[in-house]
């Protein structure tokens, strides 16, 4: 564990690496986004680096945390909060798709989803340096998606490139708001409520793996290729947490 201050420096300097990504992401969306082939690679790679982070570095600090009925209680309500999240979000999507309307709902969720994403980040800088990192490195490639996807959406709807790329940006800082307060919060937390954050991070990350990165990159048929970029993904993290 760290101290709360240090906790937050080290919060504020990493999740501006996933700002960053959801800003470039929605960039990319309107210059040029990838082709169905090159994305679904990319989330296969991705789902290997969280699953990865998720199996080397949450789980592991969640035994160790011990508190065994506070990290089910974190389990049983992120799971809760995630079903929810999705079941929210697809029932949003089949009401935009009768007309392009700002999908303010829509904008919402991602931007709940996006808060989460930062608590991790501060989550894992009050773990420690190490563990921020690769926190930090496992949620950037998702949020990198997510400021395409969100920017592909509301240029959809008739925005503009620019007012699509900004109000993308603008949902990115969510994501520093999440991992600074959550910094803050956690650096000083009791070992139960450490443990009960630590369950709720693990259940977001595995329902992020298999209901949308995995999901979504199944969408493109299945090769060969695809399916490394996965195992690759979770082989990267892996060598870096042991460097």
């Amino acid at each position: 564990m760290v101290n709360t201050v240090g906790a937050v420096g080290q919060a504020a300097m990493l999740v501006a690496i996933p700002v960053a990504a959801a800003i470039v992401g929605s960039i990319v969306a309107v210059v040029r986004p990838p082709g169905p082939k090159l994305t679904s690679a990319i989330q296969h790679f991705a789902a290997g680096v969280v699953l990865s982070a998720l199996a080397g570095e949450v789980l592991p600090d969640l035994r160790t945390e011990g508190n065994l009925p506070w990290a089910i209680a974190g389990f049983v309500v992120g799971t809760a909060v995630m079903l929810a999240l999705g079941s929210l979000s697809r029932t949003i999507e089949r009401k935009q798709s009768a007309g392009p309307t700002l999908p303010v709902a829509f904008l919402i969720v991602i931007g709940i989803d996006l808060l989460l994403d930062g608590l991790l980040v501060g989550l894992g800088s009050s773990l420690g340096a190490r563990q921020g990192l690769i926190l930090t490195i496992a949620l950037t490639i998702e949020i990198l998606f997510i400021g395409l996807s969100v920017t592909i959406a509301l240029t959809q709807t008739g925005l503009s490139k620019i007012r699509a790329v900004v109000i993308t940006a603008g949902l990115g800082l969510t994501t520093a708001v999440g991992a600074i307060g959550g910094a803050a919060i956690l650096g000083g937390a009791t070992r139960a409520v450490l443990a009960f954050v630590l369950a709720f991070g693990a259940s977001a990350l595995l329902y992020l793996v298999v209901e949308e990165l995995l999901t979504e990159a199944h969408e493109q048929a299945e090769t060969v290729g695809l399916a490394a970029m996965f195992f690759l993904g979770f082989l990267t993290i892996y060598i870096l947490a042991a460097i």
